[in-house]
């Protein structure tokens, strides 16, 4: 009898410890959500404009009917027409330049660290992120093919894109015909990844040294990365090509959680472990790749946002994967703000920003930091 009271209250307490765990993960998910609205609402006071905070977020907010009550003519004419023509200015320097930017550096930033988590879970090994397989420099390469030589699969404004879309997707594929034909190591995938990134930024040293000055500058720019390339037309893309990756990423955190104990004691619960770590390299490789391809080769978001997720919440990929995100938003759009005002109103590419401010913030918590999560 004694022993039964004990057991039931161990389950309450473990009950109410697990409670405890999922409310305080849950409140810093909100925490983060928090701190990007208040920064978009910083970020959308800045420029030449003068808006304050509260007018920007009255404007976001009061603009939505007016759209609804014209969507007639937003149908007919697009939605750029319905922002030169039927907004006062203040509406337009909101709507048509500020808030792309803003919404843009959100997305990207989620999309990176959505990835950069699944890439480390996946392959349980910290070093993973887009940049290490090599991703980043293959969608680098496509970029400068584009600009340099003018070669690319598709033309006119799509060149870039679609070349930097493409060759993104290159080492993805051998990585995975690695994992599929020669049954390769999560280590091997990573090895593999850094030599195809190495094989990619060599080539595009090499065409860059031929380059002139005019497209030696762009190249440069594009492999740092640049947020100001969005608009509603890109953030369509975007917004669907992270739908459709991040729900396939997201269902799958159970089975990551499960194979952080090992291959053989996954196998041992049902789960298919290469299809599972198949499956989502190709999901977050095509998130990675789907964002780059737009702003460019943005750095150390992937690598540092998961880690800085898992020193503060623990490796619970449940709350891993969504918190990445939104860490990865929040930082992004903050490094974008302030690489809008360093030296204003030069802007400073924001790949630069988010380097000098992810590498001593990692380094702090590193060291800080003694627990592993691996």
């Amino acid at each position: 009898m004694t022993r039964l009271k004990n057991d039931i209250v161990d389950r309450a307490k473990i009950k109410e410890n697990y409670k405890r765990f999922v409310v305080r993960k849950t409140f810093f998910i909100i925490l983060l959500a928090i701190a990007i609205f208040i920064v978009a609402g910083i970020a959308a006071t800045l420029g030449s404009f003068p808006i304050t905070a509260k007018e920007a977020y009255s404007i976001m907010w009061d603009t939505v009917p007016k759209m609804i009550s014209h969507i007639d003519v937003i149908h007919a004419e697009g939605f750029h027409y319905f922002l030169s023509e039927h907004l006062v200015a203040a509406e337009v320097v909101i709507w048509n330049m500020r808030l792309p930017r803003i919404i843009t550096s959100v997305l990207a930033g989620i999309g990176l660290g959505v990835a950069g988590a699944m890439m480390q879970g996946i392959l349980k090994n910290p070093l993973a992120s887009p940049f290490t397989l090599g991703i980043s420099a293959g969608a680098g390469f496509g970029a400068a093919l584009a600009i340099i030589l003018r070669m690319g699969v598709l033309g006119g404004r799509l060149l870039i894109v679609g070349n930097a879309f493409l060759f993104s997707l290159i080492p993805t594929f051998v990585i995975m015909a690695l994992a599929k034909f020669r049954r390769a190591t999560p280590e091997m995938m990573i090895l593999a990844g850094i030599a195809l990134g190495s094989i990619f930024g060599a080539a595009t040293t090499f065409m860059m040294f031929f380059a002139d000055e005019a497209e030696l500058r762009e190249t440069v720019f594009w492999m740092v990365g640049d947020v100001g390339r969005g608009s509603w037309a890109t953030l369509g893309t975007m917004s669907l090509l992270a739908v459709i990756c991040i729900i396939p990423l997201v269902r799958k955190a159970w089975d990551l959680n499960v194979m952080v104990a090992g291959d053989e004691t996954a196998k041992s619960l049902g789960i298919n472990v290469e299809r599972v770590r198949l499956n989502t390299m190709i999901f977050a490789s095509l998130l990675t790749a789907s964002i780059i391809s737009f702003v460019g080769t943005i750095g150390f978001i992937g690598l540092v946002a998961p880690h800085i997720v898992r020193m503060v919440i623990g490796g619970d990929n449940r709350f891993v994967i969504p918190a990445s995100g939104a860490f990865g938003g929040a930082m992004l759009l903050t490094a974008d703000t302030l690489a809008r005002t360093i030296i204003a109103p030069v802007i400073l590419p924001v790949g630069i920003l988010t380097a000098f401010m992810g590498g001593p913030l990692f380094l702090f918590l590193l060291l800080r930091q003694k627990q592993e999560y691996w």
